[in-house]
C-alpha cells in the first residue's frame, strides 16, 4: 500500500479523535495505559452525539451510552479487553457507570479529566470566576466543534442511529443482569480474584450467545439450534461456573481457541460436572474399603 502525503491544510479535512495530553503529561495517569487512554478520546467525542441530543440527567450532567460491545466494536478487542479498559477507566475516576435495570443499558458518565488539577485554582477565585470555572469545566466537549446550526436531516439520521443502538443493547442489558444475578458474579469475584477477566469473559461470552440472531451455533465441533444452547446456559448456577474454572486450572494442553472451548466447557458443565463428582465419590469409596 502506497499512501500519498498531506499537502497545505489537508489535514484539516478529516475527523480525528481527541486524547487530551494531560493524559501522557501528567504524574497521576501515568500508570494508565495506551488503550484506556485511547478510548477515554473516543468517549470524549461520543459526548458531542450526547450534547446534540441533549442527553442530559436531572442534575444537567451529560452522559453516553457506550457498551462492552461498542468498545469491542471500535478498537476491535475482545471481550476481556473492553471489559478491562472500562474498568480502569473507572479506576482512575475517568468514568462512571450507572446501571438502570429493566433491560436498560447503562448510563456512562464521562469525568472531566481536568478537573482535580484544577481545584486549587477553583478555591482561590471568587464568585464570578467560580461560575467562569464551571463553563470551563465544559470545554473539552465545546474544543471539539459541536456546531450550533444543524440540518433537520442530520438531527434525524442521528436520532435514528442511536434509537438503533438502545433497541439492540436492551436484550443484552437485560441478559447481563440475568447472569450476572443467576451465577452470584459478585460472590464469585470474591472467591477467584485471579480469575476476574475470566469471569468477565465468560459472563460476555453468555450473553453474546443468547443474544445472537443465529438458528445454528457451533459448539465442541457440531452444530447445535441455538434455542437449545440459549435454554442450557439459561440454567447454568454459580457451581457450573466453579467447575469450569477448575477444569480451566487443571488443563495443561495449549489452548488455541478459547471462545470455543469457553462455550463447549459451559455447554457440557451441567453433565460433566455431575460425571466428574460422581466420579470422585467412588473413587473415595474405594479407597475407604
Amino acid at each position: 500500500m502506497t499512501l500519498d502525503y498531506f499537502y497545505g491544510q489537508a489535514g484539516e479535512l478529516f475527523s480525528f479523535f481527541r486524547i487530551p495530553k494531560a493524559l501522557f503529561q501528567e504524574q497521576r495517569f501515568q500508570d494508565l495505559s495506551t488503550d484506556a487512554k485511547t478510548l477515554y478520546g473516543i468517549l470524549l467525542d461520543r459526548m458531542s452525539l450526547s450534547v446534540k441530543n441533549e442527553w442530559f440527567d436531572k442534575k444537567g450532567r451529560v452522559f453516553i451510552i457506550f457498551t462492552i460491545e461498542d468498545v469491542k466494536r471500535t478498537l476491535r478487542c475482545a471481550d476481556n479487553k473492553a471489559t478491562r479498559l472500562l474498568r480502569e477507566l473507572e479506576k482512575f475516576g475517568l468514568i462512571e457507570r450507572k446501571r438502570r435495570g429493566q433491560g436498560k443499558p447503562c448510563l456512562v458518565y464521562v469525568k472531566n479529566f481536568s478537573s482535580e488539577s484544577s481545584k486549587e485554582s477553583v478555591k482561590n477565585r471568587d464568585n464570578d470566576d467560580s461560575c467562569g470555572s464551571k463553563t470551563a469545566c465544559q470545554d473539552p466537549v465545546k474544543s471539539r466543534g459541536i456546531k450550533k446550526k444543524e440540518t433537520k436531516t442530520e438531527m434525524n439520521n442521528t436520532n435514528l442511529i442511536l434509537s438503533d443502538e438502545s433497541e439492540k443493547m436492551k436484550n443484552r442489558e437485560l441478559l447481563e443482569e440475568y447472569f450476572s444475578c443467576s451465577l452470584e458474579v459478585d460472590l464469585l469475584l470474591r472467591l477467584y480474584p485471579d480469575d476476574e477477566d475470566t469471569l468477565y469473559q465468560i459472563v460476555n461470552l453468555l450473553v453474546d450467545t443468547c443474544a445472537t440472531n443465529r438458528k445454528l451455533l457451533h459448539i465442541a465441533g457440531d452444530d447445535k439450534p441455538a434455542e437449545v444452547v440459549r435454554s442450557r446456559f439459561m440454567k447454568l448456577n454459580a457451581d457450573h461456573i466453579r467447575f469450569v474454572l477448575k477444569c480451566l486450572a487443571e488443563n495443561s494442553n495449549p489452548i488455541r481457541n478459547m471462545k470455543q472451548y469457553l462455550l463447549a466447557s459451559l455447554y457440557n458443565a451441567p453433565t460433566t460436572m455431575q460425571l466428574s463428582y460422581q466420579n470422585q465419590t467412588n473413587h473415595d469409596l474405594a479407597n475407604r474399603r
